[in-house]
């Protein structure tokens, strides 16, 4: 027997087995009963997480305590005003002044006012206000606003399309709005992600059949990512109760889940099957797959744990329900590979490798792992490591210039494709009504009432109330009697006059009249009342025709807006104020998060592999590949780049603040994942006394067919969601698959073993101190070295 030391190989390399081991897999009744427990286990998930869906929020965009959102919240609640969350486009054929129309009209905003989940409603019936009537007479608005946060206002809304849309006597009912979006957006995901799983599900089956090498193996990684789903569903659903938990993390969490798994077994199950082959009981086969490839497996989940966790820094609702909704499901996921699967890998034993249907196209034979292509590459770039590494990170570069030019935004109704209903409407609110205050800002001024004039006395007695009963956006422009000279009114009159001046600014609306290019243009009329009240005073910017409130330029007028001196506090709301918010709360919080995810990544990788190079290198090699994903996105998305052989996408030319960012962290677990897969057999091999070349060699050999299945499977299942309709879908769907395949086929493939071959014996500091050194030098005495032999055919 092979001796090192005097001590023979297989004892040197001889796991010890941890107590968890040796209770849940020390025979194959102590399996069986741990596949019963988990079985429990996942039934009680199940139970527990049923109906998870109703309890999750489908926004989550801004910061709950953002200045935007305590704007439009304190118009909500003491003036009725602000944007409404449903907006009804009803149509007649002969008109809305019809009188059979106009009746309609008004019963249906009694039943929309009578709703106990209304706030206010304002419509075109009954006071027939021109700027919620179409141009051509034919169609009418009617704006609806719930109480509620983001779960009832959703579901409200939900119950009044479902209750109001369609024919109602001479009017044709469809929906536009906020709420309504967001419904629709739910609608399609779900419509785009039936249909991608019923086209590429037999594909990935039959990807999954060659990668695994049998239909039983093929079926690990289902029972592994069902496990995983459950019980982080169940955990989702505990932390609905006491946070917002947004509707995507769900969606994220499956994806996510499901990446894991196939990743986790292959990896576990490639190594039993090599233990299997060199004679290995079941049982003891497990045991040896739970203390080298389970190592592997517990470091890598805890790094994506804790890399998703950093999330948390960053106030907005969904990134902090990602952080722990991703954290869960890298537990979970870990949970059923270092659980689940080796009970199962015990039970079944050489049962594992039945109804391999693709055998008869399988290579076999020693030669066919010794002389392999992954090994072959590996060499190849070792004997040139420069030029391969500066070639490669000149390609990535060039992909993540585009990323240079992003402009940021959010996305709004036009990410709907054409032929939704929820599309046309929005699209004909736009091109026939004139009331455009859904793209205006909201200035709120707390506590600084305007005094009314005499003749509307009457409202001001009713106080708050009729204030908000009023509407601000009547557009009677009749000119009254100019108020008293009181310090309130004089400040309003100042302030209004000096935001209608500001670039990008088209008029002023508040209750000192109208305001345009810096003086009152249009006197205090009746529906000024709608302005102040005993809470304040507000006011009513709207941009100029050509600016785009969710995109650089609804960012440059807030900051205007803002930076403006006030008479008081002023509180700045509206879509642009929004936008703002957001993007300051992701960029403020940034480094902290960057710092806690890479120092988090660095200790457990330095723990891992007792090297300060080694996690240096895949932190920055993670941060290049994600870059140069980020820069196709922009390339594709905004720049349209690839419009000639798409066709030009739905939406807006801009980059969408937060969804890169929820992409990036799917992206960055299971890039982390391949990290680890990949360095877990090159440290095997190198405390083998293999030098370095031919530990990378080795190591790529033995790992880079699992990993680059596993994203392949990944990039397959994502892919497909760039033929959703979906605009927003479209964008996750292809930049996770870009990333994934560009991580296992430039980074993993070339970059690694080209620096890995720079470095050296440096790769190792400062672990070679309590190591034999590295025998041959940096590469020459192990191009000529062989791996040893392994079993084929299948993972």
């Amino acid at each position: 027997m092979p001796t090192r030391e005097g001590r023979p190989l297989m004892l040197l390399h001889r796991p010890r087995l941890s107590f968890l081991t040796r209770c849940a897999h020390g025979t194959p009744h102590r399996a069986l009963a741990t596949l019963v427990l988990l079985g429990l286990v996942a039934l009680l998930a199940a139970v527990g997480g049923h109906g998870v869906s109703e309890r999750l929020a489908p926004g989550g965009w801004t910061p709950a305590r953002a200045e935007s959102t305590r704007a439009d919240a304190f118009l909500a609640e003491r003036f009725g005003a602000g944007r409404p969350h449903l907006v009804l486009l009803a149509t007649a054929r002969g008109g809305v002044d019809e009188p059979g129309a106009a009746r309609a009209g008004r019963a249906l905003t009694e039943r929309l006012a009578a709703d106990p989940h209304t706030a206010w409603v304002r419509g075109y019936w009954p006071g027939s206000r021109p700027e919620l009537r179409g141009r051509d007479g034919r169609a009418a608005a009617v704006g609806v606003r719930f109480s509620g946060d983001e779960r009832a206002v959703l579901a409200a809304a939900k119950a009044v399309t479902a209750r109001e849309s369609g024919r109602s006597g001479p009017l044709e009912v469809t929906v536009a709005g906020e709420a309504a979006l967001f419904a629709e957006m739910e609608r399609l995901s779900t419509e785009g992600a039936t249909l991608a799983e019923m086209i590429i599900a037999p594909l990935v089956l039959l990807i999954m059949l060659w990668i695994f090498g049998s239909l039983v193996a093929a079926l690990l990684p289902v029972v592994v990512g069902a496990f995983a789903v459950v019980t982080t569903t169940a955990l989702l659903r505990l932390l609905s109760e006491v946070m917002t938990v947004s509707v995507f993390v769900l969606n994220i969490a499956t994806a996510l889940g499901f990446g894991l798994a196939v990743d986790y077994c292959l990896l576990m199950v490639s190594r039993y099957r090599e233990e299997l082959a060199a004679g290995a009981t079941p049982v003891r086969a497990a045991e040896r797959v739970l203390a080298t490839a389970g190592r592997a497996v517990a470091f890598s989940a805890t790094t994506v744990a804790a890399a998703l966790g950093a999330l948390l820094v960053f106030p907005l609702p969904l990134t902090r329900s990602l952080a722990l909704g991703g954290a869960a499901v890298a537990v979970c996921s870990a949970a059923g590979a270092l659980l689940l699967l080796p009970a199962l890998l015990v039970l079944l034993g050489p049962r594992i490798n039945r109804y391999d249907v693709f055998a008869r196209w399988r290579r076999r034979g020693r030669r066919a792992f010794a002389e392999g292509r992954w090994y072959r590459l590996a060499m190849w770039v070792t004997r040139r490591p420069a030029p391969v590494a500066l070639g490669t990170l000149l390609l990535l570069g060039l992909l993540a210039a585009p990323g240079a030019d992003a402009r940021f935004g959010m996305y709004d109704d036009r990410i709907l494709p054409a032929s939704s209903p929820v599309a046309r409407a929005s699209q004909r609110l736009r091109a026939d009504f004139d009331d455009e205050s859904g793209n205006a800002a909201s200035v709120v001024l707390p506590g600084l009432r305007v005094t009314p004039r005499p003749e509307e006395g009457a409202t001001a007695e009713a106080g708050a109330g009729a204030a908000e009963a009023a509407d601000p956006e009547d557009a009677a422009d009749a000119p009254g009697t100019p108020r008293p000279p009181d310090a309130s009114t004089t400040a309003v009159d100042t302030y209004a006059a000096r935001l209608s001046r500001l670039p990008g600014v088209r008029q002023v609306r508040t209750a000192t009249g109208l305001y345009a290019h810096g003086r009152r243009a249009v006197e205090p009329g009746p529906w000024a009342a709608g302005f102040t009240g005993p809470a304040g005073t507000w006011l009513s910017v709207m941009p100029d025709a050509g600016v785009s409130v969710l995109s650089p330029d609804g960012r440059l007028l807030t900051e205007r807006l803002r930076r403006a001196p006030a008479p008081t506090a002023a509180l700045v709301g509206g879509p642009g104020a929004r936008l703002t918010d957001t993007e300051d709360a992701l960029g403020d919080r940034l480094p902290a998060a960057v710092l806690i995810t890479v120092a988090a990544t660095l200790l457990l990788l330095f723990v891992y592999t007792r090297s300060l190079l080694v996690p240096v290198k895949a932190v920055l090699l993670n941060a290049l590949s994600l870059a140069a994903t980020f820069g196709i996105i922009v390339a594709v998305f905004q720049q349209g780049r690839l419009d000639v052989l798409l066709g030009p996408l739905d939406g807006p030319r801009t980059t969408d603040v937060v969804i890169p960012a929820v992409m990036f962290c799917t992206a960055f677990g299971l890039s982390m994942d391949y990290e680890v897969f990949l360095l877990s057999r090159i440290l095997e091999e190198h405390r083998r006394g293999s030098p370095t070349d031919l530990a990378v060699a080795v190591g790529l050999q033995r790992t880079a067919r699992l990993f680059t299945s596993a994203a392949l499977v990944f990039a397959v299942v994502m892919g497909s969601l760039a033929a959703c309709d979906l605009v927003m879908l479209q964008l996750i769907g292809f930049g996770l698959a870009v990333a994934v395949l560009l991580d296992c086929t430039l980074v993993r493939a070339l970059l690694v073993p080209a620096i890995m071959s720079l470095a050296g014996r440096a790769n190792w500091w400062p672990a070679t101190r309590h190591r034999a050194r590295d025998r041959s030098g940096p590469d020459t005495a192990g191009r000529s070295g062989r791996p040893a032999p392994t079993a084929v055919g299948g993972a």
